[in-house]
C-alpha cells in the first residue's frame, strides 16, 4: 500500500531540511496515515486514511 490517503488521496509533500549554515537537503513530509478497518458497499475493507479524514467523519470504521 501506498502512502495515499483512501479518501482524499493526500499523498507526500517534498521540501527541505535546512541547518543553521542554510544547507539545504531534500526531505519528505509524510500525511499521518492509520490503518482503518471501514465500510464499504457493505463490506470491510482494510485502508489507509489520513487524521484528518478520520476526525472529520469522512469515513464509517467498521466495529
Amino acid at each position: 500500500m501506498a502512502r495515499v490517503c483512501y479518501v482524499c488521496g493526500k499523498r507526500p509533500a517534498t521540501g527541505n531540511n535546512v541547518s543553521h549554515a542554510g544547507n539545504r537537503t531534500k526531505r519528505r513530509f509524510l500525511p499521518n496515515l492509520q490503518k482503518v478497518r471501514i465500510i464499504e458497499n457493505g463490506r470491510i475493507k482494510r485502508v489507509k486514511v489520513c487524521t484528518k479524514c478520520l476526525k472529520a467523519g469522512k469515513v464509517v470504521k467498521a466495529v
